[in-house]
């Protein structure tokens, strides 16, 4: 038995959240569907939730997301919102989804940086690209926009005169 989805009505977590279209059909493979869905997946920044990571394969995304709304309400924006759009801007009747999505709550920092490396391997692993920073729809590309690790997952040095905490500082990623 599945447990129970949290409703997260605050950004205090941090998601890994995978969905995939229906019936595994190949639909980002088209430059213009893949160009729309990130469109779209950024679209919802700063008032859905803060994208930290992502990858779009041509049959599934991953993103790792701290939403401002629900879980639930965050992968909506993302689905819904491309499924308006597709049936808008690209004439597409077709269904696009399969009907909800995995999850993973992010623990830790180190759980943090596992799931950043599964999203980078991604396309490297079914032979897309040699390195995730060549693959265009991947969060590793250069100068994909995304936000900076959540506040709460970030390092911190012991500073060992004092033997107390301080924050290293981390730049935003653009």
């Amino acid at each position: 038995m599945k447990p129970a989805r949290e409703h997260v009505t605050n950004n205090q977590q941090t998601y890994f959240a995978t969905a995939t279209t229906w019936q595994r059909r190949a639909l980002f493979k088209h430059a213009r569907w893949a160009e729309l869905f990130l469109e779209t997946l950024h679209s919802y920044r700063g008032r859905g939730y803060l994208l930290h990571e992502y990858v779009l394969m041509p049959d599934h995304f991953h993103i790792l997301i701290t939403p401002a709304v629900t879980l639930e309400h965050a992968v909506q924006f993302i689905k819904g919102g491309f499924s308006f759009r597709a049936k808008k801007e690209l004439q597409s009747g077709m269904e696009i989804w399969q009907r909800g999505f995995s999850d993973h709550r992010i623990r830790d920092l180190p759980d943090f940086e596992i799931h950043v490396g599964y999203i980078y391997r991604n396309p490297v692993g079914r032979k897309l690209v040699e390195s995730a920073a060549e693959y265009p729809y991947c969060s590793a590309f250069p100068d994909s926009t995304k936000d900076e690790v959540p506040q709460w997952l970030k390092p911190s040095n012991i500073n060992s005169s004092s033997g107390t905490a301080e924050a290293v500082p981390f730049q935003s990623v653009r």
